[in-house]
């Protein structure tokens, strides 16, 4: 009989088994709740105390051993597991009867005392077990196991039942983003919410999606960036600001890209970009401590050392490192390209020197950068939403942060001048003309804040997801995020 077909019997007697307890009258999907008074762990931690105490508790059936009159059974609550012991004589015949025929994904509710067994295993002497909830399909490590990460992903219910360590995951995932939250709660800043649909796609580069508002007939964008708004906000008097939330950009996947993505952005007036790098690695540190208990984190075999202070480079400086080539000699464009093209490098008659350095960085240094390092003072044709560096209006004062050669965080002094950041938006607009359409758009509203008035004010950035992949060993951005966006399965 193949395996199959085996399957498809065992779903059948499940289902015979829910339809027998129907005509006893003991529909669990009826019970409402139960009165769960302990968890597995808990009473493993405090057994001294707990040993000989009664408790209920509630999860679902891991294990099951039968002998004769007695059965063990592993429960998993969201603690863990613990082991209940069931005799007939303890629960009673007509129950013990209806209980052999409870199946391993069966969720039950259990009371009785705890104790130790002669192996020495903490377990809970059952005094009376009720099924809560029917599985009417069995767990899959039962018949070919979870291996297909595919599955995984698209059952994320039954991944987090079978396999503890993604659970673990999740959980420094939380922990990170609470320490997160707890750094800037602590310096007064306030969490906020900003419109995820806007008729503006702006602040960053990004291709969007696009729907449509039909009451008034008009295209929207899903958000692309917070920053605009919360400098809204910012220029509104409300000088410390942070928003947690999703953003959804219309391009490719991999194992560091997802089309909806966790971010945090907080600015705060008054301060600049060197403010947000301290701030940066000091609570990036913290979310390591959060999650992984240290701030020197195992990545895919590498140490990473996320203790501050970081290395920080000239972004200009570390092309000349990594190439020989001094771009701060090239006095033009067209001898930036030429140069450009002897290396290898694509360029268009368009592209100008702070493009190209930025193309030489991509392609040259990136790959260098393992251990955390602030890569500044980024060209100014590549930055369209940060101050000018008074020394060299060819740069700007922002970073970019570095780790295991992923960006994972972007930082300005925040352009405050409406006049320059206008003439940068034009400037997008007209490479956006030329074909490049992640280019921003031109946002009227934001110019007309900037005209009422923004403050100094420091920026950042900070993608969460792929920094939970670093301070977790998780190898691809699927395994950060408990629903990833997955190809439809008739597709």
């Amino acid at each position: 009989m193949s395996e199959e077909m085996n399957l498809s019997e065992v779903l059948q007697v499940r289902r015979d088994k829910l339809k027998k307890l129907r005509e006893m009258g003991r529909d669990p999907y009826k019970i409402e709740k139960y009165d769960q008074t302990h968890f597995s762990q808990d009473i493993k931690d405090t057994f001294e105390t707990m040993e000989g105490n009664e408790v209920s508790i509630a999860g679902r059936i891991m294990a099951k051993r039968t002998m004769g009159k007695a059965a063990f059974i592993d429960i998993q609550d969201k603690q863990g597991r613990i082991q209940s012991y069931v005799r007939k004589d303890a629960i009673g015949e007509e129950e013990y009867d209806v209980f052999v025929t409870y199946d391993i994904g069966d969720i039950v509710g259990v009371k009785g005392t705890v104790f130790k067994t002669k192996q020495g295993e903490i377990s809970v002497r059952a005094t009376d077990v009720k099924l809560l909830s029917k599985s009417l399909k069995p767990l899959p490590e039962k018949w070919h196991g979870l291996k297909d990460k595919e599955l995984r992903y698209r059952q994320r219910y039954v991944d987090l039942i079978v396999n503890p360590d993604v659970k673990k995951t999740f959980i420094a995932r939380t922990k990170a983003i609470k320490a997160l939250r707890k750094y800037l709660d602590d310096r007064d800043f306030l969490e906020v919410e900003t419109p995820i649909l806007d008729s503006v796609a702006s602040g960053a580069n990004a291709r969007p999606f696009i729907t449509h508002h039909n009451t008034l007939d008009i295209d929207m964008y899903m958000r692309i960036a917070t920053e605009l708004h919360l400098k809204r906000l910012v220029v509104g008097g409300l000088d410390r600001v942070y928003e947690i939330g999703r953003l959804f950009r219309n391009e490719g996947m991999s194992p560091k890209h997802n089309p909806e993505f966790t971010t945090i952005e907080w600015y705060m007036a008054y301060a600049d970009y060197e403010v947000m790098m301290k701030m940066c690695e000091e609570v990036v540190a913290e979310m390591a401590m959060a999650a992984a208990g240290t701030t020197k984190i195992t990545f895919q075999g590498k140490e990473i050392d996320f203790t501050p202070p970081w290395r920080r480079v000239r972004m200009v400086d570390m092309v000349t490192e990594e190439t020989g080539i001094n771009f701060e000699e090239v006095e033009t464009d067209e001898e930036a390209r030429k140069i450009a093209k002897e290396k290898g490098i694509e360029v268009t008659k368009e592209t100008s020197k702070g493009e190209i350095i930025s193309l030489f960085f991509e392609e040259f240094c990136e790959e260098k950068l393992i251990q955390p390092t602030f890569v500044t003072h980024h060209p100014v044709e590549i930055s369209p939403f940060a101050k000018r560096d008074p020394e060299n209006p060819a740069y700007t004062h922002r970073f970019e942060a570095f780790a295991n050669t992923w960006e994972i965080a972007n930082a300005f002094s925040e352009l405050n001048d409406p006049l320059d950041q206008r003439e940068r938006f034009e400037d997008q607009l007209r490479k956006k003309e030329l074909g490049d359409d992640e280019t921003a758009m031109m946002d009227e509203d934001f110019l007309n804040a900037l005209e009422v008035g923004l403050p100094p004010t420091g920026g950042i950035g900070i993608g969460i997801d792929r920094l939970v992949m670093l301070l977790t060993n998780s190898p691809t951005i699927r395994d950060v995020i408990f629903f990833p966006t997955m190809k439809p399965l008739d597709k």
